[in-house]
């Protein structure tokens, strides 16, 4: 060859060491380079998802609403029956911080009442003469916590004589955010019950469908059929209908619950049935049959945990309809009734519409049931996209 190059019968100089392997010459890796390269799969599904922030964020409303469901009875202001028959309907008390142009702390001004015979309306006015401070982490209305201790701590509180309904008050005279607060912890708890139903009876047909085929995916799947054939709606209402109205507050919740987690499988175990058809033709399957693991087993550890990322993704695009179908039946008068209370519960009043008209702080108990079905949705989205092995990132 010209040009300086070797020729073709010259021998090429080796360059590879011959020197004995030594494994701790090698240079080690460095704490990052150790930390991305040996990092598990649910630590890379964090990284991804703390990259989506409208997740994060929701996810952190999310943990504030539940806990919040701990300790509704300090939170809220007042007790969950507590009635102010001096000042019913009454309109939201704007906290304020000055008066006459000085400050003087968070306070909330008296409340004047007079009946307007001619409209037939209550009209309240503030009374600037009466001013109530605010406390917090103070004694005030009595409670049973949880229903069991005797207890009066309350998160904030008002002057004795005073009155403080941030939200206003409904036709009893109660305080509509302390009973909001009190309706979280039945609105959100079903949603969580109702999934965990919905998940058993989907992982195990849908489990049972993906592994075996034949007659028993048949089976399910007609079985599936039929149940999506009715429109779920009038479905959730003809099913609420036929419990009986001698059931106690606590079997007509468990009651609701269980019928929305039989109605919402559906969608579970066809999407379990068709990753366990593709995941069961794979080789770690044959391997774990051949070494003579039963179908059980089969399925719960070594099928299930491959696309557990996408079951708790589903989870979390679920619980929202849960919440959404037990405000629904509640508002209609088919779910769950009074004394119980929870978000659908409230809003039946403001079934009138005459009575939204003249009292519009009515239709406050609507906004947790939004915030918490857009932070359900947010949050789903961003464990939908942190899950998926082939989204770029």
């Amino acid at each position: 060859m010209s040009g300086g190059g070797a020729a073709a019968g010259d021998r090429l100089e080796h360059y590879v060491s011959t020197d004995p392997f030594d494994p701790h010459s090698i240079e080690a890796l460095t704490p990052e380079q150790e930390r991305f390269y040996l990092a598990s799969q649910w630590r890379m599904m964090w990284w991804r998802f703390k990259r989506h922030h409208l997740a994060v964020v929701s996810g952190a409303v999310l943990a504030l609403l539940y806990l919040s469901v701990l300790v509704s009875e300090v939170i809220a202001p007042y007790d969950l029956h507590s009635r102010h028959s001096d000042y019913i309907y009454a309109p939201p008390q704007p906290v304020r911080l000055f008066h006459e142009g000085e400050f003087a702390g968070p306070f909330v001004y008296g409340l004047h009442y007079r009946l307007d015979m001619e409209n037939l309306k209550r009209e309240y006015r503030e009374d600037r003469a009466r001013r109530y401070r605010l406390r917090f982490l103070c004694s005030g209305d009595p409670y049973r916590f949880w229903g069991k201790l005797e207890a009066s701590f309350h998160l904030v509180c008002v002057e004795d004589g005073g009155t403080l309904f941030l939200l206003g008050t409904d036709r009893l005279g109660r305080d509509v955010l302390s009973r909001m607060v009190h309706g979280a912890r039945i609105s959100l708890t079903i949603g969580l019950v109702g999934i965990a139903v919905s998940f058993a009876v989907g992982l195990v047909l849908g489990g049972l469908a993906g592994y075996y085929g034949g007659w028993v995916d048949s089976l399910v799947q007609r079985l599936i059929e039929i149940i999506r054939s009715f429109p779920e709606l009038p479905l959730w209402m003809a099913l609420s209908a036929a419990l009986p109205v001698t059931w106690s507050p606590i079997g007509v919740f468990f009651g609701i619950t269980i019928i929305l987690g039989l109605i919402d499988w559906t969608g579970l175990a066809r999407a379990v049935r068709s990753k366990l058809l593709a995941l069961r033709e794979e080789d770690f399957t044959t391997a774990a049959v051949l070494m003579g693991a039963r179908p059980g087993r089969v399925i719960a550890r070594h099928l299930l945990p491959n696309f557990m990322s996408h079951l708790i993704a589903s989870a979390t695009l679920s619980i929202p309809a849960m919440i959404l179908g037990e405000t629904a039946l509640s508002f209609l008068g088919l779910g769950l009734r009074p004394p119980v209370t929870s978000w659908g519960v409230l809003l039946t009043e403001a079934q009138n519409v005459n009575a939204v008209a003249l009292y519009p702080w009515l239709m406050f108990p609507v906004v947790p049931v939004v915030i918490t079905v857009l932070a359900f949705n947010f949050l789903g989205d961003g464990l939908r996209d942190a899950a998926d092995p082939y989204k770029a990132d």
